[in-house]
């Protein structure tokens, strides 16, 4: 007579009755259900901190060393690059921006992530969910899912983000190149504004401003050149020099911002194998002006300007003034707009690339100086708000605007010692200096002392905050006695802050400036009144 009771399945042999017990994990038929619950998680556990430990575990020995060696090797490698991070940060940028290795390092990263995947399917499997309970089965399975996702999903992505860089960096910067050195202790990049179009020939730049940073302290200052500066002097190694040896002086459209179109089209041949003849042209025109070394270029797309600081999440400024965001050309002679397709306000704003665009594009109402020195503004907000929290959330979204930069000189080789220097950067205060208002009179640019411009420069770049730039108008043609902004004698007080001032938001009699308000005295041709109330809006201040 059958026993009702007996189990339905018994150890074959006293020896596997014992092998059981005492080695659930590598044997794990017939143990209790309460182990093989546990049994599971640890082999999950286990992959995801050590990958290849749950095979030696459960016996799949050959695999899981092949797989230990793999993760003990990653392991070595990762520290090697935490001790270059701690030790040498550009070094290791510079490794991991090469273009070999990165393309290496692409391809290692998707393989791992594929390993690692392969190692949780083998662990699926040394688990066998067939032998846990109906109810545990999808715990473990989810478990497994999400332990696949954090780690071999984390790899995968990791990659993918490193290819981005990858094309990124292969687009903005030259592949190779000569290793800048910096100049009296200073790397000086000059930065080029422009619209880009399918046909580059003769664009003019809108704005030219040199970045210097202290190639040890990462103490910045931007110096910006009017686009209408007229007889600007060529380095002495510029092949220019053999065509203008006085400086760019054949007349009243000889603007400095005119030779890009100039070498374009009339002198490639002094530049033989330079990419780019006009950019270089332009970048020795401005160190024979300010008389310092500009070692790089680089020429950026307004438009992709607008997505890269879109990309940023936007910027933080204090606006001194109402800014219009001009409409079409009605009057090309005297440069009248149409009605203002919108304005950004005074006092404290965030704006989106569309806005930011404008605020450093706009010059209707007032002059070409105060479009500077929002430029100014708007560059050194992006300097001071760009953080590396941001950057790793909108990685891909900052690497592909950053491909609209048309054009750079700079080598992809020394990337990382730029980056370093730009972390050296980050949150100092940056110094300004504008060859015009309101560091020199409104016709210093149209005939300028390269002497005074020389000896403004020196100073500026020898104090040791980059040399805070003093609020002082220097007459043309005199090399002492700057007056203060307010025409007063040398010596009084201390210029104010270039932060230190109040936005201007209402009319004299305390009336609110509106967009209407704006708008009507346009309606009515009433100009001037628009000019008296948008008069500050070129002071500014990054938040």
């Amino acid at each position: 007579m059958s026993n009702s009771y007996a189990p339905t399945h018994r150890p074959d042999s006293p020896e596997q009755s014992g092998r059981i017990l005492s080695d659930p994990v590598r044997h794990p038929s017939g143990a209790p259900a309460p182990v093989l619950t546990k049994r599971a998680f640890v082999l999950i556990l286990l992959t995801l901190l050590v990958p290849g430990s749950a095979q030696i575990v459960a016996g799949q020995r050959r695999l899981g060393r092949a797989a230990l060696r793999v993760t003990f090797t990653v392991w070595a490698l990762a520290l090697i690059a935490v001790l270059l991070l701690l030790l040498s940060r550009s070094t290791l940028i510079n490794i991991l921006a090469g273009p070999v290795p990165s393309l290496l390092l692409v391809l290692g990263l998707a393989l791992l992530a594929i390993g690692w995947a392969a190692l949780f399917l083998n662990t699926l499997r040394l688990i066998r969910p067939g032998l846990l309970t109906p109810r545990i089965r999808p715990a473990v399975v989810l478990a497994l899912v999400l332990a696949m996702i954090l780690s071999s999903g984390s790899l995968g992505y990791a990659a993918y983000l490193l290819n981005v860089s990858r094309d990124a960096i292969g687009s903005i910067f030259s592949g190779s190149g000569p290793t800048l050195e910096p100049s009296e202790g200073r790397y000086n990049f000059l930065m080029m504004g422009g619209d880009a179009g399918a046909d580059r020939t003769g664009r003019r730049p809108d704005s030219l401003s040199v970045i210097s940073v202290d190639a040890k302290t990462g103490s910045t200052a931007i110096i910006s050149v009017p686009r209408n500066l007229q007889n600007a002097q060529f380095s002495a190694d510029s092949p220019m020099r053999q065509v203008y040896p006085e400086g760019y002086n054949c007349g009243d459209e000889c603007l400095i911002n005119a030779i890009n179109t100039e070498v374009t089209n009339q002198h490639q041949d002094l530049y033989p194998g330079v990419a780019d003849p006009g950019a270089q042209a332009t970048l020795e025109a401005v160190s024979g002006t300010l008389g310092i070394k500009v070692q790089a270029y680089v020429l950026v797309d307004m438009d992709g300007f607008s997505k890269l600081i879109d990309a940023m999440g936007g910027i933080r400024i204090k606006a001194g003034g109402w800014v219009p965001i001009s409409g079409p050309m009605v009057d090309e002679a005297n440069g009248i707009h149409g009605m203002p397709d919108g304005w950004i306000p005074a006092g404290d704003q965030t704006l989106d690339g569309f806005h930011a665009l404008w605020y450093g594009r706009s010059r209707e109402f007032v002059d070409d100086y105060a479009r500077i020195q929002r430029q100014q503004c708007v560059q050194q907000a992006m300097l001071k708000q760009l953080d590396p929290a941001k950057l790793l959330a909108k990685f891909e979204d900052i690497a592909k605007a950053g491909t609209k930069v048309v054009e750079s000189n700079i080598s992809s080789g020394q990337l990382g010692s730029f980056v370093d220097l730009a972390m050296k950067a980050k949150g100092q205060d940056v110094s300004r200096l504008t060859i015009g208002p309101p560091d020199f009179d409104a016709a210093f640019s149209t005939s300028p002392d390269f002497d005074i411009i020389h000896q403004r420069v020196a100073k500026l770049l020898a104090s040791p905050s980059a040399g805070a730039a003093d609020d002082s108008v220097l007459q043309p043609g005199t090399a002492a006695g700057p007056l203060s902004a307010a025409g007063a004698a040398p010596g009084t007080q201390p210029p104010p802050s270039p932060s230190d001032f109040t936005p201007v938001t209402t009319t004299p009699d305390g009336q609110p400036i509106t967009e209407g308000m704006l708008n009507q005295f346009k309606r009515n041709g009433d100009e001037q009144s628009i000019r008296d109330l948008v008069a500050t809006n070129g002071k500014c201040a990054p938040l």
